[in-house]
């Protein structure tokens, strides 16, 4: 099963029991279904009802994204792994306050480690950072309420991505500072590429078990999003998203030519996106050997992996700890 892309304009049908994809200019493509676990749409797409009911039928996800890469929207299939139990046990563990902080700072805990785990692979310029980053780290014990929690985390990540500076080699991905909406620089636009295609990576492998992914404990829940999807993100954005930026840059596999400006707005053109994504999907194939499992595991199942821990959590058969690279 494979994740495709599509940054033509143009549209989408049903024939027989595939997909046909039509582009601006006419040409046609099929893509054979049983092969497609994911479709990400960054071009303007028309589809039709037969096209959505084939994928629910197949169990195709369909994440969208607007002109300038902003993720905005998903079509989910309908939920195969169901459990009212969970739901319900879930729930309880948002409503006690205890329960809550234990697992909002578990995610951050996992965050740290891995955030710290960049850090360390240049140590010689980073020490000063990391010796920062380690003594907020030991506030977390203390802190009573989420609020105080995120703003230790906004703390420590500030502190890292200043250190961005010391860890590329390329001086065009100069960081200032973290900006989102709209990214204005590179290397902003790398990492919020890059943590919207994690936010959807962890949807598609979380609506995969029966954890309810809009029940969440780090972020508030809202109408508007499957926040839990954003709690487990934090643990993977250094883990996957980072690494893949460093290897990029420092690999000299993206440079100037590989993004676009509108006015102080700064993005990826489609040659960059593709470049992104390869090395991107190519990090989520990796395999580790699990200590638990004795066994290969890919980083992609790592986060089906870490649902499963919540969900032993949240029916008290094991306490969650999240997951800190050891390799």
């Amino acid at each position: 099963m494979t994740e495709k892309y599509i940054f033509s304009n143009g549209r989408f049908m049903r024939k027989d029991n595939t997909i046909l994809f039509i582009d601006h200019e006419g040409n046609k493509k099929s893509l054979p279904i049983e092969q497609i676990e994911c479709l990400h749409i960054f071009g303007e797409v028309d589809f039709n009802s037969k096209f959505f009911s084939l994928m629910g039928q197949e169990n195709i996800f369909i994440h969208m994204y607007n002109y300038y890469d902003y993720y905005v929207g998903s079509f989910v299939p309908r939920k195969k792994q169901l459990s009212g139990y969970v739901d319900v046990q879930q729930a309880m563990h948002y409503s006690d306050y205890k329960k809550r902080m234990y697992l909002a700072k578990m995610f951050v805990e996992g965050a740290i480690h891995h955030i710290l785990r960049n850090l360390k692979r240049k140590k010689g310029l980073t020490e000063a950072t990391i010796h920062y980053i380690e003594k907020e780290r030991s506030g977390i014990n203390h802190v009573e309420k989420v609020d105080e929690l995120t703003g230790i985390e906004g703390r420590i990540r500030r502190a890292y991505y200043q250190a961005f500076n010391k860890m590329i080699s390329d001086s065009y991905f100069h960081f200032s500072k973290r900006e989102r909406r709209p990214p204005t620089d590179p290397l902003n636009a790398l990492i919020s590429f890059g943590n919207s295609r994690m936010y959807t990576t962890v949807l598609t492998e979380v609506y995969q078990t029966t954890l309810n992914p809009t029940i969440s404990y780090l972020h508030q829940p809202t109408s508007k999003r499957y926040s839990l999807c954003l709690d487990i993100s934090e643990i993977f954005k250094p883990l996957i998203v980072d690494t893949v930026i460093f290897s990029l840059i420092n690999n000299r596999m993206l440079n100037e030519k590989h993004f676009d400006w509108m006015e102080s707005y700064c993005y990826l053109n489609t040659q960059g996106k593709q470049i992104f994504l390869a090395e991107y999907q190519k990090k989520l194939k990796s395999t580790i050997k699990h200590r638990q499992l004795k066994r290969k595991v890919s980083y992609k199942n790592l986060i089906k992996l870490e649902a499963y821990k919540i969900i032993k959590h949240v029916i008290y058969d094991e306490i969650y700890k999240p997951l800190k690279a050891w390799w």
